[in-house]
């Protein structure tokens, strides 16, 4: 068991030594620090060294940090090309299946075989999504109502906090998704 060994004890009626507070400390005084820094031929020619070296590396290093980027840019141009290459290669195997030109040449150019008849629609939009007369222009002015500010701030706002985002499209019916087909 270690020893452990109390204080040394005062003489009845001392008081504690008084600590200064932080704000009544000395000032440094950076000229005698200063002055107590002995520099050596060696130290200098070591100083010199690191600073040379550090302006040799500098622009090397940028350099490198350039030429990475360059190349990771260049990567991706080149897995970009590799994704349309396939996707061209696909494309062209599937125009190698007859069945595949038959539905292209039925759906893009009407194309039908003897004894068939087609019928086209002209109007096949809903009387709701049917173009409108425009009114004509007024040369009055209107005032509007309500303020413009506040309708572009809420718009900003409600496109930002959007979760999905919803196509739309004007003047054309969204087709049945089951009838679709897919290349």
């Amino acid at each position: 068991m270690a020893k452990t060994t109390a204080p040394p004890s005062r003489p009845p009626g001392a008081t504690a030594p008084r600590r200064r507070p932080v704000s009544a400390r000395r000032p440094v005084d950076v000229r005698g620090w200063l002055g107590g820094i002995r520099l050596s031929g060696f130290m200098v020619i070591m100083m010199g060294l690191v600073v040379l070296a550090a302006f040799v590396l500098v622009p090397t290093i940028g350099t490198y940090v350039d030429q990475r980027q360059q190349v990771a840019a260049l990567e991706a141009a080149v897995q970009l090309s590799r994704d349309e290459v396939a996707d061209l290669e696909s494309q062209r195997e599937r125009w190698q299946d007859p069945a595949y030109i038959t539905t292209q040449a039925r759906e893009r150019l009407y194309y039908v075989k003897p004894g068939e008849v087609v019928y086209l629609v002209d109007d096949d939009l809903p009387p709701e999504l049917a173009p409108q007369e425009q009114e004509p222009v007024s040369d009055e002015l209107e005032a509007a109502d309500a303020d413009w500010m506040s309708k572009l701030v809420r718009s900003v706002t409600a496109a930002g906090l959007a979760q999905t985002v919803a196509p739309v499209t004007v003047g054309v019916p969204d087709p049945d998704p089951s009838s679709t087909p897919t290349p």
